[in-house]
């Protein structure tokens, strides 16, 4: 059987539909009660055992985790070690001010080098440059343009 050739427009497309123009039918169709409607039925759904509907609340309430489950042997060595990743991590800072105190004395260290930052940078445009400083300083200063 021989194929037969397809020919295809070029350029853009002007009557091409959106996915902002499905959006607007959809939104325009259904209504807060109606979706209110669709809510409650899911919920009941999933009460009563659905899968599916489980599922797609679970979705739209809690969300995909961001992270994949550990493995179950690394969760059992967390166990009988006394490791626990989370509280690790909640303990981190609190245990970084011990060990570093200046750390915590320095709270507006931030603010300090910002304010410090600012000041070179006040200093650097309020001192005057001359053109060849200037284009030395400027990589995207054209050489010939002189």
């Amino acid at each position: 059987m021989a194929r037969k050739e397809q020919t295809y427009l070029k350029g853009t497309f002007t009557n091409r539909r959106t996915e902002a123009d499905y959006m607007g039918v959809l939104l325009d169709s259904v209504t807060l009660e109606e979706w209110r409607s669709i809510v409650a039925a899911t919920v009941a759904a999933a009460k009563a055992g659905d899968p599916s509907a489980r599922a797609w609340l679970g979705q739209y309430l809690v969300g995909k985790p961001a992270t994949t489950a550990p493995a179950p042997l690394t969760v059992i060595v967390q166990q009988l070690s006394g490791h626990d990743p989370l509280v690790d991590e909640l303990a981190k800072r609190h245990i970084e001010r011990a060990i570093y105190p200046s750390f915590g004395a320095n709270h507006d260290l931030k603010a300090r080098v910002a304010d410090e930052l600012r000041a070179l940078e006040a200093q650097k445009s309020n001192t005057p440059k001359n053109d060849a400083t200037a284009d030395a300083i400027n990589p995207l200063a054209d050489p010939t343009a002189s």
